[in-house]
């Protein structure tokens, strides 16, 4: 999509998805598996676009930066607003560009995110960074987002090590560097897009707290919170494609 790579499916109206991922490239294997499932809820209503970062970008690069490169693309493709879902890392893109340019906004749906990071994503996501720019397997750094177990968390460190490989993860660390840098709370009332927030209440990533402060900061913003559940789980969660589908849909 105007140079950015762009998986598309379904069939209807454009739904915008943003989110991280490792490379900033279409996903491939079982990465891309899991997209599609994560996906497929939504393309019996629309035509689906995961819409991905360019490759190569400075490493000095601000979410700013990054949501112009979303909105020039949208703007090349479309000729009105759009539907965005943003999750986690990918829904502070979503929040920056429904703020820098709430034109091309619609509606806007966020999963598993808030207007700025929380303590411990902030430190997790910072040795990510260190590790890739170390030309380390960096994923292993992220293990105390996924479970409290110290036995978990040696398990999701290995498999994390491993699904790593050999690849270049500079352009992840340039991503997560714009959102370490990213914080949205003095410039949430200027998002105009109907929006609404899901979050799991043990989100370590982004504290309930700090979704509570986003959907206030944004005028009529909506939250569903999900008991119990963390930050991966919020996605996976079998309410949340419903709860995201009825609100896009003008529920």
């Amino acid at each position: 999509m105007n140079g950015l790579p762009c998986l598309s499916i379904g069939a209807g109206p454009p739904l915008i998805v943003l989110l991280f991922t490792p490379e900033a490239a279409n996903p491939t294997g079982l990465a891309r598996r899991y997209l599609m499932r994560t996906v497929r809820p939504y393309t019996e209503h629309f035509t689906v676009h995961v819409l991905n970062r360019p490759p190569g970008l400075p490493p000095t690069t601000t979410m700013a930066e990054l949501a112009d490169c979303y909105a020039h693309a949208l703007k090349a493709t479309f000729t009105g607003p759009v539907n965005v879902l943003g999750l986690s890392s990918g829904g502070s893109a979503a929040l920056q560009l429904a703020a820098d340019r709430p034109e091309l906004v619609a509606r806007l749906v966020l999963g598993g995110t808030a207007c700025t990071l929380g303590p411990i994503g902030r430190r997790a996501q910072r040795a990510y960074i260190d590790r890739a720019r170390r030309g380390e397997r960096p994923s292993p750094a992220l293990a105390e987002l996924v479970t409290e177990s110290t036995v978990g968390r040696t398990l999701v460190r290995a498999l994390g090590w491993l699904a790593d490989g050999r690849k270049d993860h500079t352009d992840a660390a340039t991503m997560l560097s714009a959102e370490d840098g990213f914080d949205l709370r003095g410039r949430l009332d200027d998002i105009k897009a109907p929006t609404l927030l899901i979050q799991g209440e043990k989100d370590a990533v982004y504290p309930l707290e700090l979704a509570r402060q986003t959907v206030a900061g944004i005028p009529g913003a909506r939250l569903i919170s999900y008991p119990g559940r963390g930050h991966g789980a919020t996605f996976t969660d079998r309410r949340f494609a419903a709860d995201a589908l009825a609100f896009l849909l003008g529920g």
